[in-house]
């Protein structure tokens, strides 16, 4: 398949809009997956803010960044992202390039712990408000499951309604698969 399957294009949406030396976020750490790729991407002068509020996260992406040798570029911040903006310093705030959000449960964790739509998009506006100009926050929106069906509702509402002068949003999906697959949503701050 020459398409682009979701991962590995909100990896590309990053690449695109992070270079070493920038801030980034993980606004959701899970198992830390995304938060060694966007510290690798970063580099040594670079910088992650990770955050997280369930435990398991937090000791899964301290272990991950560990093995991998990049536990000093990464803060971990074990609240939820709706503290971005209060968590990362102020004199980092127009600075911050990109951000990735997955979604949902964590992945072989507590199904009953999801993301909150009105957290979420607390974090979203943050985000748009501190990050620097043609910064890209990913959203990967995992709605298979009833709660997160109603956060990708709300959220779609949210950003259908962000003011194109403020920020362009793409949505990126595949339309003919079942069972609910992830997609995209990607915001770039004008």
């Amino acid at each position: 398949m020459k398409l682009q399957r979701i991962l590995p294009y909100a990896k590309q949406l990053l690449h695109t809009a992070v270079q070493e030396g920038d801030i980034v976020v993980d606004g959701t750490i899970g198992n830390g997956h995304d938060t060694v790729f966007l510290a690798k991407l970063v580099g040594s002068s670079g910088h992650v803010f990770g955050f997280d509020i369930q435990e398991e996260a937090v000791n899964n992406t301290r272990d991950r960044l560990k093995v991998e040798k990049l536990e000093k570029r990464v803060t971990i911040v074990h609240k939820g992202h709706q503290h971005i903006k209060t968590t990362i310093p102020a004199e980092l705030h127009g600075t911050i390039t990109g951000a990735i959000f997955n979604l949902g449960y964590l992945p072989g964790g507590d199904q009953s712990i999801v993301t909150m739509p009105e957290t979420t998009i607390l974090a979203i506006e943050q985000l748009i408000e501190i990050m620097k100009p043609e910064g890209i926050i990913v959203i990967v929106i995992y709605h298979g499951h009833e709660e997160g069906q109603v956060e990708r509702d709300e959220l779609m509402t949210f950003v259908n309604k962000i003011d194109p002068r403020l920020a362009h949003v793409l949505q990126y999906q595949f339309i003919n698969k079942q069972n609910n697959p992830p997609y995209i949503v990607a915001i770039e701050k004008c």
